[in-house]
């Protein structure tokens, strides 16, 4: 079974920093794409952070100055250093994973359940 589980999320006030963190966990054949999506209340879900299995990264450009994605292979694990926070960074920010699995043998795109960030003025 498959499980991505991210935490970090909370509160912080404008110009703060906060540090995402999305672990997959479960048999792992193959980890390919991980990264973050944020929807806020009534707007689109939009794509934060991409890294790939060999460390390309892609960013929406309101963060690309000011947010870091990374990825630890060992850990099955995705970071979001979020630094200079606005409050339009406010929304919930969902993980994903493209694993390959035992039980699956093609790479799926996993989600997590989402971590709050909220970012006061």
């Amino acid at each position: 079974q498959v499980h991505v589980v991210e935490s970090g999320g909370g509160l912080v006030q404008s110009g703060g920093s906060l540090r995402l963190s999305c672990v997959a966990s479960g048999i792992n054949l193959g980890l390919n794409t991980m990264g973050w999506y944020r929807q806020a209340p009534g707007k689109q879900r939009e794509l934060v952070a991409s890294i790939t299995a060999g460390f390309v990264t892609n960013y929406a450009e309101s963060v690309k100055a000011r947010f870091r994605v990374s990825r630890d292979n060992a850990k099955n694990t995705v970071y979001l250093q979020m630094n200079s926070l606005k409050p339009e960074d406010t929304a919930v920010y969902y993980c994903f994973a493209e694993m390959m699995t035992l039980e699956n043998r093609k790479f799926v795109n996993y989600w997590g359940q989402g971590t709050p960030v909220t970012v006061s003025s």
